[in-house]
């Protein structure tokens, strides 16, 4: 149901629900109205929850993930990029599913990388499989949106007081974040595997 689930969710990401209502743009009352049934969210509002609250529309409606004719495996979303906003996610560009083998399927998600900064391990076009998490321990491979807001693939690495977003190809320089740099630092989730698509 909805509104159990939209309530469990929003104090999972610590939310109240005034919070969620400001980054919806939305009053609190409808908020209320949700979770108690009153009322549901249109579907443009649903899919800006789903990312807010890092799942997916379907987790939220309670309909879990559809399983591949394997049985074993889940459909994950594969996106194009991924940009920073009001302190969440938007994730753009649906780019259709591929599957993983995983526990929870709501919590990941297909990243197709671009640019050759993480070579010669990982290249243009591969897709990485990311566990959706706003920590990173030190030496993860993360997804990780900074600066412009654009997303990007590297090795999070951290220094004393600052932060070191490392590529594997030595021809890209490591950006390293500190001050109020790292308040502008958003840790979409963890790479767990990638995958070349041929």
């Amino acid at each position: 149901m909805l509104q159990e689930r939209l309530r469990a969710l929003r104090k999972q990401q610590g939310l109240s629900q005034k919070e969620l209502s400001q980054h919806l743009g939305i009053t609190q009352q409808a908020v209320g109205k949700w979770e108690t049934g009153r009322s549901s969210p249109d579907p443009d509002t649903l899919l800006q929850l789903a990312q807010l609250l890092q799942t997916s529309v379907d987790d939220l409606l309670g309909h879990p993930s559809a399983p591949s004719p394997a049985g074993d495996e889940y459909a994950i979303p594969v996106i194009g990029t991924v940009r920073a906003g009001y302190n969440s996610f938007a994730m753009q560009e649906d780019l259709g599913v591929e599957y993983a083998r995983v526990k929870n399927p709501d919590r990941y998600f297909y990243l197709i990388v671009k640019g050759d900064s993480m070579e010669p391990r990982i290249h243009d076009g591969d897709l990485a499989l990311v566990h959706r998490q706003n920590t990173l321990e030190n030496g993860d491979l993360g997804v990780m949106v900074y600066g412009d807001g654009e997303g990007t693939l590297k090795r999070f690495i951290r220094q004393g007081n600052s932060v070191i977003l490392q590529p594997f190809n030595p021809s890209y320089q490591p950006q390293v974040l500190m001050g109020e740099e790292l308040e502008h630092l958003y840790i979409a989730g963890r790479v767990v595997e990638t995958k070349t698509k041929w």
